[in-house]
């Protein structure tokens, strides 16, 4: 167990394995990993408009969940306690410019845990199962994903803990936009 000490309040943290999700109870919950409903796109936006610096409309979450269902996840700190998601999507053939067109390529297009909800391996787990999902369900051969080459956070939990591949490093698309560099890294399925 672990104590944290607030002016206000004490709570009690356990961590452990629970199934293939890892979990923190917090006294009365615990982050479970569950697949995405069309009820938690607003959740995603709000998560995603709060820790990233690439932000989509809302008929972009709708598009991915009506068009790949079985491959968006969320994280949830007890029902409603909305903690992080991951949005992913199959490449049309048209984007996959570079890569073989027989296999087929799964993209994560964002990925976000909430700041409080951050170190407890939930951006994993959320990786894991669309990974998982991509393999089952539309027989994925590979997924790849961009990161900010300042990241270093992720880029440490791409390469470092999911064992992704750095298959290049995109130069900025315009000047002084260093938010545009990105890592692509790929991993084949097994």
């Amino acid at each position: 167990f672990f104590f944290f000490n607030d002016t206000a309040t004490t709570e009690i943290y356990t961590r452990g394995i629970v199934g293939s999700v890892r979990c923190v109870q917090e006294t009365d919950y615990m982050v479970s990993i569950r697949r995405a409903t069309p009820d938690d796109l607003m959740d995603m936006q709000i998560c995603n408009l709060s820790n990233l610096p690439e932000n989509y409309q809302l008929k972009y979450y709708m598009y991915h969940i009506f068009s790949w269902p079985h491959i968006l996840y969320v994280a949830e700190a007890r029902p409603g306690k909305f903690a992080g998601y991951v949005l992913a999507k199959l490449e049309d053939e048209a984007d996959t410019e570079g890569h073989d067109d027989k296999l087929v390529h799964g993209h994560i297009t964002s990925i976000s845990v909430l700041r409080t909800y951050r170190r407890l391996g939930i951006a994993t787990k959320l990786m894991l199962a669309a990974e998982e999902a991509m393999k089952e369900a539309y027989n994925g051969d590979y997924v790849s994903l961009h990161v900010r080459v300042t990241n270093r956070a992720a880029i440490g939990l791409y390469k470092d803990v999911l064992k992704l591949s750095l298959i290049h490093i995109s130069e900025p698309t315009r000047p002084l936009y260093i938010s545009y560099a990105v890592f692509c890294l790929k991993k084949k399925k097994k």
